[in-house]
């Protein structure tokens, strides 16, 4: 939070006017009363600094503006989430490229793919077919997707993660 107008008690600081021109060194009292003189707030914004700077400007002005650029700055955001594609071990052509082409779409809008291999009963015997199929996945991937993880046995799912190329 910025100190304000009277809470400003240092003996001098260096003064800035409201188009950023330098208006020098002075005492608190000589700042502040310039400041009524343009109806404009004095504002530290530089406390460290020897002496410390402060800057004539419209304080609630200066506020709205900063919370429109925030604002706007959260809007633009895209948070990042992990969609998951599960597949089993017997999956036939025509149902793994449809997994694929969601999978691609995911990676095209700018998230993170989990692709797993859950497998039943007797298809724990067979994990090397899971890892071929994961292994084709990410190679049909390759264009679009870096392999962050690779195929990985944890239970009885097998898993890889794949995140878009920049």
């Amino acid at each position: 939070m910025h100190q304000l107008n009277e809470d400003i008690r240092d003996k001098e600081l260096r003064l800035i006017g409201s188009g950023g021109e330098q208006l020098g060194i002075m005492s608190a009292t000589d700042a502040l009363r310039i400041a009524d003189e343009k109806g404009l707030d004095l504002v530290k914004i530089s406390p460290q600094a020897v002496p410390p700077v402060c800057k004539l400007m419209d304080y609630g002005k200066f506020r709205f503006e900063q919370g429109k650029r925030e604002k706007e700055a959260r809007r633009n955001q895209h948070v990042v989430e992990i969609k998951e594609i599960r597949m089993s071990p017997g999956i036939d052509v025509g149902d793994f490229n449809v997994k694929l082409k969601n999978a691609l779409k995911f990676l095209a809008d700018g998230n993170r793919v989990k692709v797993s291999v859950r497998f039943r009963g007797r298809e724990m015997a067979h994990t090397d077919i899971g890892r071929k199929l994961l292994d084709k996945f990410a190679e049909q991937c390759a264009e679009t997707a870096n392999v962050d993880k690779g195929a990985k046995l944890e239970g009885r799912n097998m898993s890889m993660f794949l995140s878009p190329k920049k």
